[in-house]
Protein backbone atom coordinates (compact mmCIF):
# COMPACT_ATOMS: atom_id res chain seq x y z
CA UNK A 1 0.00 0.00 0.00
CA UNK A 2 1.77 3.72 -0.91
CA UNK A 3 2.38 5.90 1.43
CA UNK A 4 0.50 9.43 1.84
CA UNK A 5 1.77 12.73 1.71
CA UNK A 6 -0.46 15.98 2.38
CA UNK A 7 1.48 19.45 2.66
CA UNK A 8 -0.06 22.89 3.46
CA UNK A 9 1.80 25.57 2.30
CA UNK A 10 0.12 29.45 2.87
CA UNK A 11 1.23 32.39 1.48
CA UNK A 12 -0.16 36.09 2.48
CA UNK A 13 -0.74 36.67 -1.46
CA UNK A 14 -3.60 36.13 -3.50
CA UNK A 15 -4.23 33.40 -5.74
CA UNK A 16 -3.17 34.96 -8.94
CA UNK A 17 -0.14 35.42 -7.24
CA UNK A 18 0.70 32.02 -5.85
CA UNK A 19 -0.33 30.96 -9.65
CA UNK A 20 2.11 33.33 -11.34
CA UNK A 21 5.32 32.53 -8.41
CA UNK A 22 4.56 28.59 -9.14
CA UNK A 23 4.76 29.16 -12.62
CA UNK A 24 7.75 31.54 -12.83
CA UNK A 25 10.95 29.50 -14.26
CA UNK A 26 13.03 32.17 -11.81
CA UNK A 27 11.05 31.06 -8.83
CA UNK A 28 11.51 27.13 -9.38
CA UNK A 29 14.94 27.57 -10.34
CA UNK A 30 15.63 29.17 -6.72
CA UNK A 31 13.53 26.29 -5.35
CA UNK A 32 16.08 23.92 -6.90
CA UNK A 33 19.25 26.05 -5.90
CA UNK A 34 17.70 25.99 -2.30
CA UNK A 35 16.98 22.56 -2.02
CA UNK A 36 20.84 22.02 -2.80
CA UNK A 37 20.53 20.76 -6.66
CA UNK A 38 23.51 20.22 -8.35
CA UNK A 39 21.85 20.51 -11.77
CA UNK A 40 18.62 21.67 -12.91
CA UNK A 41 16.84 22.65 -16.06
CA UNK A 42 13.01 24.21 -15.69
CA UNK A 43 10.54 24.24 -18.59
CA UNK A 44 7.46 25.77 -18.69
CA UNK A 45 4.52 26.59 -21.10
CA UNK A 46 1.59 25.11 -22.85
CA UNK A 47 -1.98 24.83 -22.57
CA UNK A 48 -2.81 23.59 -20.15
CA UNK A 49 0.17 25.18 -18.70
CA UNK A 50 3.02 22.52 -18.18
CA UNK A 51 6.13 22.91 -15.71
CA UNK A 52 8.53 20.38 -15.89
CA UNK A 53 11.52 20.22 -13.56
CA UNK A 54 14.74 18.16 -14.03
CA UNK A 55 17.35 18.45 -11.00
CA UNK A 56 19.79 16.46 -9.81
CA UNK A 57 20.87 16.07 -6.44
CA UNK A 58 23.72 14.45 -4.15
CA UNK A 59 22.89 11.38 -1.71
CA UNK A 60 25.30 11.98 0.61
CA UNK A 61 23.74 11.63 4.05
CA UNK A 62 21.19 8.76 2.70
CA UNK A 63 20.24 5.95 5.52
CA UNK A 64 22.03 2.87 4.48
CA UNK A 65 18.92 1.28 3.94
CA UNK A 66 18.43 3.65 0.75
CA UNK A 67 22.57 3.64 -0.21
CA UNK A 68 22.30 0.09 -1.87
CA UNK A 69 19.59 1.62 -4.36
CA UNK A 70 20.95 5.08 -5.21
CA UNK A 71 24.45 5.93 -6.85
CA UNK A 72 26.38 9.71 -5.28
CA UNK A 73 23.19 11.20 -6.84
CA UNK A 74 20.23 11.08 -7.82
CA UNK A 75 18.24 12.97 -10.52
CA UNK A 76 14.64 13.83 -9.93
CA UNK A 77 11.84 14.64 -12.36
CA UNK A 78 8.80 16.60 -11.81
CA UNK A 79 5.82 16.87 -13.99
CA UNK A 80 3.25 19.44 -13.12
CA UNK A 81 0.26 19.96 -15.57
CA UNK A 82 -2.11 22.47 -14.21
CA UNK A 83 -5.54 22.09 -15.79
CA UNK A 84 -6.36 25.82 -14.51
CA UNK A 85 -5.08 28.45 -12.04
CA UNK A 86 -6.04 26.42 -9.16
CA UNK A 87 -5.19 22.92 -9.90
CA UNK A 88 -2.63 20.77 -10.91
CA UNK A 89 -1.94 16.95 -11.37
CA UNK A 90 1.76 16.11 -10.24
CA UNK A 91 3.94 12.60 -11.57
CA UNK A 92 7.65 12.69 -9.89
CA UNK A 93 10.34 9.95 -10.63
CA UNK A 94 13.48 9.39 -9.76
CA UNK A 95 16.44 7.85 -11.04
CA UNK A 96 15.99 3.99 -11.92
CA UNK A 97 12.52 4.39 -10.95
CA UNK A 98 13.29 4.13 -7.14
CA UNK A 99 9.84 5.62 -6.06
CA UNK A 100 6.49 6.60 -8.11
CA UNK A 101 5.51 9.94 -6.95
CA UNK A 102 1.86 10.55 -8.15
CA UNK A 103 -0.83 13.23 -6.88
CA UNK A 104 -2.07 16.51 -7.50
CA UNK A 105 -1.92 20.09 -5.81
CA UNK A 106 -4.49 22.79 -5.22
CA UNK A 107 -4.87 26.25 -4.68
CA UNK A 108 -7.44 27.87 -2.15
CA UNK A 109 -7.47 31.64 -1.18
CA UNK A 110 -9.10 33.24 1.59
CA UNK A 111 -9.36 36.68 3.06
CA UNK A 112 -6.60 37.34 0.71
CA UNK A 113 -4.31 34.25 1.61
CA UNK A 114 -3.57 31.16 -0.65
CA UNK A 115 -3.10 27.50 0.62
CA UNK A 116 -1.51 25.10 -2.00
CA UNK A 117 -2.35 21.85 -1.03
CA UNK A 118 -0.05 19.13 -2.13
CA UNK A 119 -1.43 15.64 -1.58
CA UNK A 120 0.92 12.52 -3.05
CA UNK A 121 1.22 8.64 -2.99
CA UNK A 122 4.13 7.55 -2.88
CA UNK A 123 5.21 3.31 -3.61
CA UNK A 124 8.53 2.47 -3.98
CA UNK A 125 8.26 -1.24 -5.80
CA UNK A 126 11.19 -2.79 -4.17
CA UNK A 127 10.21 -6.34 -1.76
CA UNK A 128 10.97 -6.33 2.18
CA UNK A 129 12.66 -2.05 2.03
CA UNK A 130 9.73 -0.90 0.29
CA UNK A 131 7.79 0.62 3.28
CA UNK A 132 11.18 2.07 4.63
CA UNK A 133 12.07 3.65 1.74
CA UNK A 134 8.83 4.98 1.11
CA UNK A 135 9.25 6.85 4.87
CA UNK A 136 12.46 7.99 3.83
CA UNK A 137 10.95 9.27 0.42
CA UNK A 138 8.24 10.65 2.38
CA UNK A 139 10.13 12.66 4.54
CA UNK A 140 12.40 14.06 1.86
CA UNK A 141 9.49 15.23 0.05
CA UNK A 142 7.74 17.05 2.95
CA UNK A 143 11.64 18.66 3.85
CA UNK A 144 11.61 19.63 -0.25
CA UNK A 145 7.75 21.07 -0.05
CA UNK A 146 9.12 23.23 3.64
CA UNK A 147 12.03 24.44 1.30
CA UNK A 148 10.15 25.65 -1.39
CA UNK A 149 7.45 27.38 0.74
CA UNK A 150 10.76 29.26 2.76
CA UNK A 151 11.70 30.15 -0.93
CA UNK A 152 8.12 31.19 -1.90
CA UNK A 153 7.73 33.35 1.24
CA UNK A 154 10.89 35.47 0.19
CA UNK A 155 10.13 35.61 -3.19
CA UNK A 156 6.60 37.06 -2.13
CA UNK A 157 8.15 39.91 -0.06
CA UNK A 158 10.23 40.95 -2.89
CA UNK A 159 7.50 42.29 -4.89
Amino acid sequence: MPTTLTVDLTYDASLATVAAMLTDPAFRERVCDAQGASRRSVAIGGTPVEVVIVRTQPTAGVPAVARRFVSTEVTVEQREVWSSETAAVLDITTTGDLASIRGNTALTETAGRTTQTVRLSIKVPIPLVGGRLESLVKDLMAKAYRSEHEVGLAYLAER
